[in-house]
């Protein structure tokens, strides 16, 4: 016997209700919550224990196989960086990112480098079985964008695509795990998560049950089978991926494309991997062939720098791994508001708060008067501390109109009592400045002594503030 119950769930949470409610009580939605129906089914007289009908036998570790894991190289530089060196085979993997930011677009050069019938990938055992799930586009559209991507790398229809690259289009996974049977692919890509579903299930495509059911079949497809899987997720407008969180969770690598629409460039960044380095990034530029990797990106944010132009200082950023040497912007402007505005774009709201105010409190700058717009050229998002010192030279720099040296680098953390703090992996940091050409590096003053410092650029170390600011700015004409 069966019968159908309701319950409502939050779309963005996964909050599950047994009324309506207009606000989900966990994440503060309005207007979230959607009725699901299940059906129950009549429990049997012997409950039977999941898990305890199969012969698995606990093992000694040192008995157990645990080899390096080999993984499939992949052609596209920057983006085997962000998985941790290439793919992992029964690895599950989750690409988010805003509309048209560049999600299928990248995973589709993906493709078809993997199964690309050059004699070089053949060489390099790059060449893989691909199958292309699409549940939002037809083949035809599939297909031009695909043309569209080879001629203008140079090649014609006719030895575009491998025969190794296959195209389906499916919503129900059913279907598409029977086509996964019969073709045995090496490498799976639907796009989206959201648009496929199970029939047997009563809710509809995208819904918090639904998501996370089919994540949960293609977990298991990929453990079970050594299938490496590509999810396309979408997101909501709080910029995170649409569906409960513990999405994230069922998956082993969860990547998202940032970057500002109206900028070129796009960062691929990696906010959890099972397989690699955390919070690893990789750079791309949006072209007419696709997504182009860029090789020295400190160098291309870089490139339209007007030297010795007031409010302008370089900060020298870790994502993950790679150091980025990025152009900071800040502009003081007197204001006729009560209440001056502060305007950071690529820096947090309180980080900027916090370096305003110990700028008008430790060093007297009249900054309750002025408006202070802070920019990160190229559209990157600077969240460490490490950036507070060129921030605060940027800021200071236009207040006085006094331009920062043009050949120096600023790194620190800036402290509420006006000193300079220490970050880490500062050895990394000094040898990009000194690859770039820059001669002169002002850094918090070292307390203990450590790893000694590279050579071949000079360091002005300042205790506070103030000192370092000395440092950078150019003396007064």
């Amino acid at each position: 016997m069966s019968k159908a119950i309701s319950q409502y769930v939050c779309q963005q949470c996964g909050k599950v209700a047994p009324r309506p409610l207009g606000k989900c009580p966990q994440c503060g939605g309005w207007d979230t919550m959607v009725e699901e129906v299940l059906v129950e089914q009549t429990p049997p007289s012997r409950p039977h224990l999941r898990g305890l009908n199969t012969r698995s036998q606990p093992h000694r570790m040192g008995d157990i196989e645990g080899n390096v894991e080999q993984r499939i190289p992949l052609p596209i530089g920057e983006f085997a960086r962000v998985l941790g060196g290439g793919v992992v085979p029964g690895s599950i993997v989750l690409v988010g990112g805003d509309p048209g930011i560049g999600k299928s677009t990248l995973l589709l050069q993906m493709a078809m480098e993997m199964a690309s019938t050059d004699e070089r990938a053949i060489i390099s055992r790059f060449r893989q079985k691909v199958l292309y799930v699409s549940g939002e586009e037809s083949e035809r559209q599939i297909k031009m964008r695909a043309l569209r991507l080879s001629r203008l790398a140079g090649e014609t229809e006719a030895n575009a695509f491998s025969d190794d690259l296959l195209l389906l289009t499916e919503t129900n996974l059913d279907v598409i795990l029977e086509h996964v049977k019969d073709v045995k692919p090496d490498l799976l890509v639907v796009d989206s998560i959201q648009t496929v579903y199970l029939p047997e299930m009563n809710s509809t495509a995208g819904s918090v049950s639904q998501v996370r059911e089919c994540a949960n079949r293609l977990r298991e497809l990929a453990k079970s089978s050594g299938i490496a899987v590509f999810l396309v997720g979408h997101v909501t407008k709080e910029g995170v991926i649409a569906g409960p969180r513990v999405l994230e969770h069922i998956v082993d690598t969860v990547l998202y494309v940032e970057g500002d629409r109206f900028q070129s460039y796009r960062l691929l960044r990696s906010v959890k991997n099972r397989f690699g380095a955390t919070a690893e990034v990789g750079v791309f530029e949006m072209r007419d062939r696709g997504m182009v990797e860029v090789n020295n990106p400190s160098e291309a944010f870089l490139a339209e720098r007007m030297v010795n132009a007031p409010g302008s200082a370089i900060a020298v950023t870790m994502e993950g791994t790679r150091p980025l040497l990025v152009e900071i912007q800040g502009l003081a402007s007197p204001s006729n508001l009560g209440n001056p505005r502060r305007t950071p774009n690529g820096v947090e709201f309180n980080r900027l708060m916090m370096i305003t105010a110990v700028l008008t409190r430790r060093l007297g700058l009249r900054l309750a008067e002025q408006d202070i717009f802070v920019n990160v050229v190229g559209g990157l998002q600077v969240g460490e501390p490490a950036a507070d010192l060129a921030v605060a030279a940027a800021i200071a720099s236009s207040m006085k109109d006094i331009p920062v040296k043009a050949d120096t680098v600023l790194i620190g953390e800036v402290g509420l009592s006006g000193e300079l703090r220490w970050v880490g992996q500062m050895n990394a940091r000094l040898r990009e400045a000194a690859k770039l050409g820059f001669k002169t590096a002002i850094i918090p003053r070292r307390i203990r002594s450590g790893e000694p410092l590279p050579q071949g650029i000079e360091l002005r170390e300042a205790r506070s503030l103030r000192e370092a600011l000395n440092f950078a700015l150019m003396p007064e004409k």
